[in-house]
């Protein structure tokens, strides 16, 4: 599934490499423009870091001018978390694989 179709986006807040706290936000945009409508919804929560199981272009290319690191990842929220935390999980450059982002 895409970024933009989710139903719902865990957001996750880490401090000293440890879950701090967690919620669950609705992805209000889920019928209206699809992942880069998504995106401006989900940069409201100030995030630094994403992980996704799919994600189109338009989106990644979004969270990467707004700085945000994109990681893919599909399986359980909670293992995807663990993952980032180890410096497991790969990133995705949307700019440096698909153009510029300006």
């Amino acid at each position: 599934m895409h970024f933009g179709q989710c139903s719902h986006f865990l957001i996750v807040d880490i401090k000293d490499d440890k879950v701090a706290s967690t919620e669950i936000v609705a992805n209000t945009a889920i019928h209206g423009g699809g992942g880069c409508v998504a995106v401006d919804e989900i940069l409201k929560h100030k995030i630094t870091h994403v992980i996704a199981g799919g994600m189109g272009m338009g989106a990644q290319q979004k969270f990467a001018q707004a700085g945000v690191k994109i990681f893919g990842y599909s399986g359980k929220a909670k293992y995807g978390i663990g993952q980032l935390l180890a410096n497991k999980l790969e990133g995705i450059d949307a700019c440096k694989e698909h153009g510029d982002c300006k």
